[in-house]
């Protein structure tokens, strides 16, 4: 397999490395679908020097990823909440210009010896009462409706055979 200089094989391109951490991460696990696939579409757009600068409008997103503009502004969301995304310039409609991103993963960029704040570390679920994410929840079920719609009790589908299993039919 031929190398290219500094070890690079150059019929890979580039690519976008995901620290096992982050990929162990609640934050990440936490993550719709539509959330990774935008996290993911602006680390593409991230060439070293330009986070924080980092351009992709809610309607790019919506039209490049496949997704519909409410589940990419959901996308977006739940980025800046889980710490992945911050938005660095408000975008301006008239002006036709696209909201300005920084990815929480890799360092900042214009400042001197910066280095990726990781922001998604520190996030938490938020626990509800009854909710997967609450330890102290008593384990509940739905409730049953052990009645059908007239009011008296349910009887079985198939009658219950009064014969047993291992004694003999027409003695």
């Amino acid at each position: 397999m031929a190398r290219g200089r500094k070890g690079k094989r150059p019929e890979e391109g580039q690519y976008a490395p995901l620290p096992y951490a982050l990929l162990k991460s609640r934050a990440w696990r936490a993550l719709s679908g539509p959330a990774i696939k935008v996290l993911l579409e602006l680390h593409t757009r991230y060439n070293g020097g330009n986070n924080g600068k980092l351009f992709l409008s809610l309607n790019e997103a919506a039209e490049t990823l496949g997704i519909g503009k409410a589940t990419a502004q959901r996308a977006f969301d739940e980025l800046q909440d889980k710490g992945f995304l911050v938005l660095t310039k408000q975008g301006n409609w008239y002006g036709r210009q696209a909201n300005e991103w920084r990815i929480t993963t890799k360092p900042e960029n214009g400042r001197p010896q910066s280095t990726a704040s990781n922001d998604w570390q520190s996030w938490r679920p938020k626990t509800e009462r009854g909710s997967v994410t609450d330890p102290s929840a008593c384990p509940m079920g739905p409730p049953r409706n052990h009645l059908n719609r007239h009011g008296s009790a349910r009887k079985p589908v198939r009658p219950v055979s009064p014969v047993t299993p291992g004694s003999e039919m027409g003695r």
